[in-house]
């Protein structure tokens, strides 16, 4: 009950105010004088459903108090774990803004939204110096209407995602927060993925995919991204399922709809699709489902499967798939990024060894109660899921995809698939949160 009244407190604030650029959340966090206009949160602010806000997820903060001549800056909430801070929100999009800093310190941030969306990596901000991060998120619920909701899977009931709130994620060698303000902003664009297992938001490690690497490489505050994509998926089960059915709900004209699918339609069984035939049906009804309320329909190709030949070059496993894609898009005139290109080659310039970096490939004993080796050839690790998404990234630059408008050129690069980044370099905390589960599909 607790938990009902939070989420219609946020939204009765918004049903009744202009929701544009509506402020809903003023935080100032520390155990010092708070800010005007601010709301303090202290290291003892727990998370409840009547208050709506606070650190989750058994999270234990410290709070740290400077006394400085700035009050919303002078004191801070840090941790040398990671930890979770949630706020009651209804449905929609978000622009966030985090302080972050320490007046006598150096600090070193890393912000993840919902199930491990990256946000900003490995922040530092010298002693004395606060820089504020600005970013637009997408909070979704299941509902489509009163008592027709998406048909989740079993295990997504438990995923960030669901769960009426926005999760945040501090980790890092110091992570220092200072203050969060949230304003709902129903202008800003939104792109929706709809895809399986190596595009959807993985809630656990070490299992990562690109789509919830993506929001990294757009311009701060420019789009939001609303991923929809879930394990296992195909596209006649994302119809199904009524995801795509609340996709077309929320698009709005200017919105994109990615499309990608390929690796659970081709095995046998009831989801499955013949290329060329009705799987250019199926995309065909995602991509009228987008124009018709004025979004852009693009369509990605497949990631490839990590399998060599004897020469050293990837071995087509997808067959016709993705050249059924790229002849549906010349075809209906539809914007694609191919991926599964860009992987093989990116595969291939690593070689045969050094891709195994990309991939959840680890042995017995890397992470906590890790009994047996994790040896997946289909499925990314947060480094993998990272050089993807950049790929997607560098694509739309590359190519003058109209969306380019969104991509933070700066973090691109020298970056390209034949010269990926060096995992030697590669520094990412990870989430407290593990499995060995693989993800559904392959």
């Amino acid at each position: 009950m607790g938990k009902i009244i939070a989420y219609y407190l946020a939204l009765c604030l918004l049903l009744f105010t202009d929701v544009h650029a509506q402020q809903l959340y003023a935080l100032d966090f520390g155990n010092g004088k708070t800010a005007s206009g601010y709301q303090q949160v202290n290291a003892l602010t727990k998370y409840t459903n009547e208050k709506g806000y606070g650190f989750d997820l058994n999270s234990q903060p410290v709070a740290i108090d400077r006394k400085g001549t700035n009050p919303l800056t002078s004191d801070f909430c840090t941790s040398n774990a990671p930890f979770f801070f949630s706020i009651a929100l209804p449905e929609g999009n978000y622009r966030v803004s985090i302080t972050l800093g320490d007046d006598w310190q150096p600090a070193e941030t890393t912000i993840k939204a919902e199930s491990r969306q990256l946000i900003s990596k490995n922040i530092i901000t010298k002693a004395g110096e606060h820089i504020t991060i600005h970013f637009a998120v997408n909070v979704r619920d299941s509902m489509i209407e009163s008592g027709r909701p998406i048909k989740l899977k079993h295990d997504e009931h438990d995923k960030l995602d669901w769960d009426n709130k926005l999760t945040l994620e501090f980790s890092g060698a110091r992570p220092c927060v200072d203050a969060i303000t949230i304003e709902r902003d129903e202008n800003i664009p939104t792109i929706f993925l709809a895809g399986n297992s190596t595009v959807t938001d993985q809630g656990v490690e070490p299992w990562a995919s690109w789509g919830q690497m993506f929001p990294y490489f757009i311009k701060p505050g420019a789009a939001a991204i609303a991923n929809y994509a879930v394990s296992g998926s195909t596209l006649k089960a994302f119809i199904a399922e009524r995801r795509l059915e609340k996709i077309s709900r929320l698009m709005k004209p200017g919105d994109y709809l990615f499309v990608e699918f390929a690796h659970n339609d081709q095995k046998p069984g009831p989801n499955h699709v013949d290329p060329y035939t009705s799987y250019n049906e199926y995309l065909r009804i995602f991509i009228d489902s987008a124009r018709a309320h004025g979004a852009i329909p693009v369509l990605v190709t497949s990631t490839c499967r990590r399998f060599f030949d004897s020469t050293g070059h990837i071995m087509p496993t997808l067959g016709d798939y993705p050249d059924a894609m790229q002849y549906e898009a010349r075809k209906d005139h539809v914007l694609l990024i191919d991926l599964n290109d860009m992987t093989r080659t990116l595969y291939e310039t690593l070689g045969q060894e050094n891709s195994k970096q990309l991939f959840v490939q680890y042995p017995a004993g890397t992470f906590p109660d890790q009994e047996k080796a994790l040896t997946d050839n289909t499925h990314f690790n947060d480094f993998g899921a990272f050089e993807l998404a950049k790929c997607v990234a560098w694509y739309i630059i590359q190519h003058q995809l109209p969306l380019k408008k969104y991509i933070d050129e700066e973090k691109i690069g020298n970056f390209s698939p034949t010269h990926p980044d060096d995992f030697k370099k590669w520094d990412l905390p990870l989430t407290p949160l593990f499995t060995t589960a693989k993800p559904a599909g392959s």
